[in-house]
């Protein structure tokens, strides 16, 4: 049954939004004036604004400049890695699966690009650039999602520090990056956010990210090390130990499926919901041995092979690590996840202004990609309720 937005129901958003800026705004600020410019910068960032930088917030805001926004970003004293956390509690309380066979919750790893002009924004580099797929002058963020049947929003999140900038002491002091970060890989710095769910008590079912994460094998290791079950897109050289002992790769599985022609087993499925309908794809699944590398005790690797309806020569590989006896289709349903944390970077720069900040140092950096990620979070726990009573809260204990 369709919702009915009713005028009641979105003065109980407004109210929602209001009380929950509150509630996370307390423990972060000692005085009022910052808590209260924390709200505007919220409500502003969910606001129909044209540019979501400290100006034009500031005037939707009703403020007279932009310097209460300003100094909120890059003077005032609070910590946005509690904001962080409290942004993770709040998502996983609002979108975890409401009951037993209600889907599995997923963490989805990603990272996104953000184009800048000049050299001086922290972490700032020419590098590889999904957004238009080749080398730019970038930042490059790690990202994390929570996704689950309810839906899906950013819990966590990491700059990427290129190598150039970890070694520059000088730059670094410029741009306030703390003492204590070395250069990380992208997939170490997924690996340091799975780390800090799992030691918060999340509770994940499976783990997905594309192949840029499922070919590193120190991050797979760290998932059997973990007993992290996942789903990771990999390249088709992943290295495999073939039935005889021999060393293959991902591609090799794919060629003796050619070979066998209509023998070979390929079984039509969707993997979940897109904006133009459901993801339909031919699949196929093998257990296979990874060179090196066994699962977790109890766990199994199965390969999937995801083939195109219209150009069947597009295949795509997936490696999952669940446990023993998991059934195909929920690997399939979990690969489809993946999805998810793309939908969230388009959400949070086209309507969030993630990625329109006017900001250069550490500091402010993650203040306001963090509070873009709570306006992503509510957004993703209102959608989540629709249908409910409104005045029904899920809050983190």
């Amino acid at each position: 049954m369709m919702d009915i937005i009713t005028y009641d129901r979105i003065v109980a958003w407004e109210e929602d939004l209001r009380e929950l800026s509150e509630e996370i705004a307390g423990p972060l600020f000692t005085r009022p004036e910052p808590r209260a410019t924390f709200a505007d910068l919220v409500r502003g960032l969910l606001a129909d604004v044209a540019r979501k930088n400290s100006w034009q917030l500031a005037d939707h805001v009703g403020h007279g400049t932009a310097y209460r926004i300003e100094w909120l970003l890059n003077g005032a004293k609070w910590d946005a890695d509690a904001l962080r956390d409290r942004v993770r509690d709040y998502v996983v309380a609002g979108l975890r699966p409401e009951a037993a066979g209600g889907g599995p919750a997923v963490l989805v790893g990603d990272d996104t690009a953000v184009i800048k002009k000049g050299d001086r924004s922290v972490g700032v580099a020419h590098q590889h650039c999904g957004l238009t797929g080749q080398v730019e002058n970038c930042q490059v963020i790690c990202m994390l999602s929570y996704a689950s049947e309810r839906g899906h929003a950013f819990i966590d999140r990491e700059l990427y520090l290129p190598q150039g900038w970890a070694a520059d002491a000088e730059r670094r002091a410029r741009a306030g990056v703390p003492a204590d970060r070395d250069f990380l890989t992208k997939p170490q710095l997924m690996a340091l956010m799975l780390e800090r769910q799992l030691a918060a008590g999340v509770g994940l079912d499976y783990f997905a990210a594309d192949a840029g994460y499922g070919r590193d094998p120190d991050l797979r290791e760290f998932c059997h090390r973990r007993e992290v079950a996942y789903v990771l897109a990999v390249p088709v050289d992943l290295p495999l130990v073939g039935v005889r002992g021999q060393s293959e790769c991902a591609g090799h599985v794919l060629d003796r499926l050619l070979a066998l022609g209509k023998r070979s087993v390929w079984e039509r499925r969707s993997c979940g919901a897109g904006t133009k309908g459901a993801r339909v794809y031919d699949w196929t699944a093998i257990a296979v041995t990874v060179t090196d590398q066994a699962p977790a005790a109890g766990f199994t690797h199965t390969l999937l092979l995801r083939r195109s309806i219209s150009n069947p020569a597009e295949v795509k590989f997936f490696l999952a690590h669940a446990p023993a006896g998991t059934a195909v289709p929920e690997l399939i349903s979990v690969a489809g996840m993946r999805w998810k944390i793309e939908e969230n970077n388009e959400s949070g720069k086209d309507l969030l202004g993630l990625d329109e900040y006017q900001v250069r140092k550490w500091t402010p950096f993650h203040r306001h990609v963090t509070t873009s990620m709570l306006a992503l979070a509510w957004l993703a726990v209102t959608r989540a309720r629709l249908g409910k009573d409104p005045r029904t809260k899920e809050r983190s204990s």
